[in-house]
C-alpha cells in the first residue's frame, strides 16, 4: 500500500505533478534571478566606472583651465617654499566680448579687494584721481582703509605682467622697494600699492614747478636705488631682474629717499646662473648691447641701466638725447658722457653736462666719481660691470664723503675688476 501508485486521473497524482512543476519553476526563476543579479551588478560596476572616468577628466579639464595663467609664471621661476601661489584662470575673452576675469588666486600677505571699494576709492577711477600713466596701465591715488594708496588698474590681456609684478612684491620686502598692499581682478586686473607722495626721479630732474633737487639728495637717491636693487639681486632665491631701470620706476618719497617700482618685466634666474636668453622688452637707452642684440639676460642689464640714470641724475638729460635740439639725430647718454671722460683732462667739459639748474651748487670731484662709477656700470663686457653689492659701497663712500676712492681703477686692477664683478 505504501509502493502503490496513484492512479492517473486522481486528485493526489494531480497534487504531486503540480507540486513538481512548482518545484522545477521554483528552481528555475531562482538561476534567472541569479543570473540577473549579476548582470545587474556588471552594469552598476560599469556605470559607475564611467561616472568616475567623466568625474576625473572634468576635473583634470578644470584644473588645466585654472592652472592656464599660473603656468606664466614658470619663465620667472619659482621662489622659495612657502612663497605666494597664484591659481588663475584663463583671461581669454568669452564670446560676448567681456572679460571672465581671474579665479582663484591665492595670495599670502597681500589684502584681497573687492572692485567696489577700488571704484570708490577712486571716485569711479575719475580723471582728477589719476596721477600716472605706464605701459600696462594707468594709475590712481585712493584712500583705502586709512591709508593713502596708488592703484594700477591692467588690461586683462597684461595678465603676464601683473602676475609676474604680483609674485615678486609678495616675496620680497626692502624699504627701497615699493610696498604693495594688495589685488583685485574683478572686471580688470588692480594692483594696490603703498602710495609715494613725491612722484618719479624723472618728474623732479626734467618737471616744472618742482624746487631743483640738490646734488647731496642726488646722491642720496642714487644710493637708495642701488641698495633696493642690490637685494633683489643678491638677498632673494632665486635672484631677481628687474629689467626695466629708469628713472620713472624709481619714485621718492616725503623724505626724499628712493623707492624702486614696476616690477612687471621681472625676470627670475636661479643661483648660478650667468645669464638666460629672453624676449625684447624694457626702455630703449637703457639696455646694454649683449640685451639688444641677442637677448641676453643677467643681474647686469639692471647694472648697466643703473648706469644711465647716474648720468640722468648728473646731467637731468634724457636717456636718449637730440644734439643741439635736432629732430632727426639722436645720441644716447652712454656715449654722450663717454666721449668726455675718455678725454685725459674731463673736468672742463664734465661741467657743460653737468645739470644747469645746480649751478655751481656741487661738488665737481663727487660730480666726477658719479660719472666714472656709472661709466663702469655701462662698459660693454657685462663682466666688467661692477656688481650692485660693489656701486652700494662706492655710493656709501660718495655720499659720506669721508674716504677717497677712484672708479677709473677699476680698469687698471684686475683684482679690482673680479671685486667689482662680485666674481
Amino acid at each position: 500500500m505504501l509502493n502503490s501508485v496513484p492512479e492517473k486521473g486522481s486528485s493526489i497524482f494531480r497534487e504531486e505533478i503540480e507540486m513538481g512543476t512548482f518545484r522545477r519553476c521554483q528552481q528555475g526563476l531562482s538561476g534567472g534571478a541569479k543570473a540577473g543579479i549579476s548582470i545587474g551588478a556588471i552594469g552598476v560596476v560599469l556605470l559607475l566606472a564611467g561616472l568616475v572616468y567623466v568625474g576625473c577628466y572634468r576635473n583634470k579639464t578644470q584644473k588645466v583651465s585654472l592652472l592656464r595663467s599660473e603656468d606664466l609664471l614658470h619663465q620667472y621661476g619659482h621662489g622659495p617654499e612657502g612663497s605666494t601661489t597664484v591659481k588663475a584662470a584663463d583671461s581669454g575673452r568669452l564670446a560676448d566680448g567681456n572679460s571672465p576675469g581671474l579665479s582663484g588666486i591665492t595670495v599670502d600677505k597681500s589684502v584681497e579687494f573687492t572692485y567696489e571699494e577700488l571704484a570708490t576709492a577712486t571716485n569711479d577711477f575719475s580723471i582728477a584721481n589719476k596721477i600716472g600713466q605706464g605701459g600696462f596701465g594707468a594709475v590712481y591715488y585712493a584712500e583705502l582703509r586709512g591709508e593713502k594708496a596708488a592703484i594700477k588698474k591692467m588690461d586683462m590681456e597684461a595678465t603676464r605682467e601683473f602676475l609676474a609684478e604680483l609674485k615678486v612684491l609678495t616675496n620680497v620686502h626692502h624699504l627701497n622697494l615699493v610696498r604693495l598692499i594688495g589685488y583685485c581682478v574683478e572686471g580688470s586686473l588692480f594692483l594696490v600699492y603703498e602710495y609715494v607722495e613725491n612722484g618719479h626721479i624723472g618728474q623732479h630732474l626734467r618737471g616744472t614747478g618742482r624746487d631743483p633737487l640738490p646734488w647731496s639728495k642726488r646722491v642720496q637717491i642714487a644710493l637708495d636705488s642701488a641698495r633696493g636693487l642690490e637685494y633683489i639681486h643678491e638677498h632673494t632665491v632665486p635672484v631677481y631682474i628687474h629689467r626695466d631701470i629708469k628713472t620713472a620706476n624709481i619714485l621718492i618719497d616725503k623724505n626724499f629717499h628712493a623707492k624702486v617700482a614696476d616690477f612687471g618685466l621681472t625676470k627670475l634666474t636661479e643661483v648660478g646662473s650667468s645669464s638666460l636668453q629672453t624676449r625684447l622688452v624694457g626702455t630703449f637707452g637703457y639696455m646694454p648691447p649683449e640685451y639688444a642684440q641677442y637677448g641676453d639676460v643677467s643681474p647686469k642689464v639692471d647694472v648697466y641701466a643703473f648706469g644711465v640714470v647716474l648720468y640722468e641724475l648728473i646731467s637731468a638729460k634724457e636717456a636718449i638725447v637730440k644734439p643741439n635740439g635736432s629732430v632727426t639725430e639722436s645720441k644716447g647718454l652712454v656715449a654722450l658722457f663717454e666721449e668726455v671722460l675718455n678725454q685725459p683732462d674731463p673736468d672742463e667739459d664734465l661741467r657743460q653736462l653737468v645739470d644747469p639748474i645746480l649751478g655751481d651748487d656741487y661738488p665737481l670731484d663727487s660730480v666726477r666719481k658719479m660719472a666714472q662709477l656709472a661709466k663702469a656700470c655701462t662698459h660693454e663686457n657685462p663682466l666688467i660691470r661692477p656688481s650692485m653689492r660693489s656701486i652700494v659701497v662706492a655710493l656709501m663712500t660718495l655720499s659720506s664723503s669721508t674716504e677717497d676712492w677712484d672708479v677709473g681703477s677699476f680698469y687698471g686692477n684686475q683684482g679690482m675688476i673680479n671685486l667689482m664683478s662680485g666674481r
